[in-house]
């Protein structure tokens, strides 16, 4: 099935997206759309002939827990709507705890690494084997960046995706900045992970930037794509020709010129690293691009944008669907308790601040706490924008206050109310006119689920009134 080169739409940039010359296709977060109506930018992209790919954030099919049906439904439907060619989510655990544990749910709000053992293998198995029978398309998954690795690992990372190829048929978005991002942090050679993974599963691959902070790279998706980011798509590309490329950006959006270029350079990546026999023909789109400097040169693999029809889904070469499959093993007695254990323990290190499990390297544990709660405080302000506004330079102290000591037990939204209850009952902000805004916009979005603690804020939201 082949894609071409994409971008990642996102709402902030989708004009820029339309505008852009030479895309062959988008890549939308799942769970930023709604299940039965799509954005007009969306609409009109499909009417233009270009795919969009859903990109789930949520499923955590690398969790002890078997996928949530809601959650395997939601997506499905998505697929539906966009009359996506497949559907993409994370090799990751995302929340844990729960009734495995007989503990409380507790949220990442972050894509965290699963650990490359056989246990973990097995679990993850069964949970992709799920999701392939709940979707009416094709499923591929992401490999991670990864801030810290578990201690006792069994199996590299390349070697971890192979079996999961081999068991369940499953096909791979290989990100190439993850693979950067693993080889800054964990010393985890680049090259090697593609010479073992099985690179004819590769259904896309994703290009993004990030940046380093005091020997830690960020994959950021806020930053250009770097040198050493597109080397290692020149590594991927020397051994396979990739259906589709895209470029990821999530936030610090740049003009739409910046956008274009580094598309080019990607194209231009790919041309120089095709082997010198690649016998593919060039198409008259292609050749155009060419001609005019734009990017595309023999021999990249990308499409002249003919669309594969619907008939062609499972027989195009994808590899995937249940004649892809060996058949199924069940999980091992005891294995996703002993997974649902220790993600727990690694979780509750993260967010709620319990001593870590042992072999971890600490600092790490606390650089990636402190990522945790940033990113906690950065999307419930574009979830809740009127949070800071309310709150002004106070807002992300007062977060981040917060966050030290109150997991994140439901989705952003649910954070964002939380957060403004915590600080109500608080008894902030200081300032009158904040307090009684801020009582308000509770007030507002609340709906009928009892506060926690209802008689104290009811007394602290009197207490704003009178203030007025």
């Amino acid at each position: 099935m082949e894609l071409g080169i994409g971008i990642g739409w996102r709402p902030e940039i989708a004009d820029e997206v339309e505008a852009l010359t030479g895309v062959d296709w988008v890549e939308a977060v799942a769970e930023n759309l709604c299940a039965d109506h799509l954005p007009d930018s969306l609409v009109r992209l499909r009417e233009r002939g270009v795919r969009v790919v859903p990109h789930g954030v949520a499923l955590g099919l690398g969790g002890a827990d078997r996928p949530d049906p809601v959650r395997l439904a939601s997506l499905a439907a998505r697929a539906e709507l966009l009359g996506a060619p497949l559907v993409t989510e994370h090799i990751a655990f995302v929340r844990a705890g729960g009734p495995l544990t007989a503990s409380p749910r507790l949220e990442a709000g972050h894509l965290l690494p699963v650990p490359r053992t056989w246990d973990a293998l097995d679990v993850l198995c069964e949970n992709v084997r799920i999701a392939q029978d709940s979707l009416p398309v094709p499923l591929a998954l992401e490999n991670i960046a990864a801030l810290i690795t578990w201690p006792g690992e069994e199996l590299t990372e390349g070697q971890f995706l192979a079996e999961l190829v081999e068991r369940t048929g499953v096909r791979l978005l290989i990100d190439v900045a993850n693979l950067h991002t693993n080889h800054v942090n964990l010393g985890q050679d680049p090259a090697k992970a593609l010479d073992e993974l099985p690179v004819e599963a590769i259904a896309y691959v994703h290009v993004a930037g990030g940046v380093e902070r005091n020997g830690v790279w960020h994959d950021t998706h806020a930053h250009p794509v770097t040198a050493p980011v597109l080397q290692v798509l020149a590594e991927l590309r020397s051994r396979v020709d990739p259906p589709g490329v895209l470029l990821e950006r999530d936030d610090a959006f740049p003009p739409a010129a910046e956008l274009a270029a580094e598309l080019d350079a990607i194209r231009a990546t790919l041309r120089r690293a095709a082997p010198p026999a690649d016998p593919r023909p060039t198409t008259p789109r292609d050749a155009a691009r060419d001609g005019d400097g734009t990017g595309v040169g023999d021999g990249v693999g990308i499409s002249d944008g003919v669309r594969v029809s619907e008939s062609d889904g499972d027989d195009a070469g994808n590899g995937v669907g249940d004649g892809g499959r060996a058949p199924a093993a069940p999980v091992p007695a005891g294995t996703r308790d002993r997974t649902a254990v220790a993600q727990t323990a690694l979780l509750s290190a993260l967010v709620a601040g319990t001593p870590a499990p042992e072999g971890f390297d600490h600092r790490r544990l606390r650089v990636q706490s402190r990522a945790l709660a940033a990113k906690r405080a950065d999307v419930v302000a574009k979830v809740a924008p009127e949070l800071p506004e309310i709150l002004g330079d106070g807002y992300r102290a007062a977060f981040l206050a917060y966050a030290g000591g109150r997991p994140m037990s439901g989705g952003y939204r649910r954070d964002a109310l939380d957060f403004a209850e915590h600080v109500l009952i608080a008894g902030g902000p200081a300032d009158p006119v904040a307090r009684r805004l801020l009582t308000y916009w509770w007030q507002d979005r609340s709906g009928a689920r009892p506060p926690r603690r209802t008689t104290r804020l009811v007394r602290a939201a009197r207490a704003a009134l009178v203030g007025k």
